[in-house]
């Protein structure tokens, strides 16, 4: 009997032995995993280095950020000290420069007139020659009927004149014209304008040019400096000198 209850105590023993190893309350609970912070996005913009890479960009581009900021952008930095090399927001705005040429001037003297001038007026000029069309002066002429006999007749009213050096050549358009002179100084270009109307004709006038050298003057502007007016180197020799201003070439490019 004692022998039976052993077996029957023994048997109960085994089955919550096996109950409990199933639920897994007999093996160690495992420790928890330490949990991860959430992930966050972060732009680009957001560091340090873009946002100064950026913001000098800025300036190298048109010169329109200020040192202000660049240390905005770069999220709290020291700005740029104003004794900073290239690279640096100050030495970038300071260094902004307009380059501008004037001309095209005939000959060596009237580049060194106006250069003169410029520098007068505080300027440092470079002069450059180039190829290009040359004013030659304006061209006094009579429009030529159709007819053969009418171009004698006005050629022998204009010797009658006094205009001895007219001359028939081919006209600015279509047609031949009675050449009447080139002139460079506008008084005798009205002189003879004058002269020719008083023989009853109505001459035309137009410019003519030719190929050659021309002469450039390139001057860098400041970024407070204004614009120079072409009218303020024209000098005073009587002749006309057209000039124009437009930007510098760029380097190894063609004027």
């Amino acid at each position: 009997m004692t022998l039976l209850k052993s077996i029957v105590v023994c048997l109960v023993l085994a089955n919550v032995g096996y109950f409990l190893w199933t639920r897994g309350i007999a093996t160690a609970p495992e420790a928890p995993a330490q949990a991860k912070p959430p992930a966050t996005l972060k732009l680009a913009s957001e560091s340090p280095e873009v946002a100064r890479s950026a913001a000098v960009d800025a300036i190298a581009s048109d010169g329109a950020a200020t040192v202000g900021s660049i240390a905005a952008g770069s999220g709290g930095t020291e700005a740029p000290r104003a004794d900073a090399g290239v690279g640096s927001g100050v030495g970038l705005l300071t260094n902004v420069k307009r380059c501008i040429s004037v001309g095209p001037f005939r000959d060596v003297s009237e580049a060194a007139r106006a250069a003169t001038t410029l520098r007068g007026g505080g300027y440092d000029p470079r002069q450059r020659v180039a190829d290009g069309d040359v004013w030659a002066g304006v061209w006094v002429y009579v429009q030529l009927p159709t007819s053969r006999a009418s171009s004698e007749q006005i050629l022998a009213k204009l010797k009658a004149g006094g205009i001895d050096d007219a001359l028939e050549m081919p006209g600015p358009n279509e047609g031949s014209v009675i050449s009447l002179g080139l002139y460079s100084e506008p008084k005798r270009a009205q002189a003879r304008v004058a002269q020719v109307q008083a023989l009853g004709f109505n001459p035309g006038l137009t410019d003519r040019k030719r190929i050659g050298n021309v002469y450039w003057i390139d001057i860098d502007l400041k970024p407070t400096d204004s614009l120079l007016n072409p009218a303020d180197l024209q000098g005073e020799t009587g002749r006309i000198v057209r000039l124009e201003v437009k930007g510098c070439p760029a380097a190894g490019a063609s004027p």
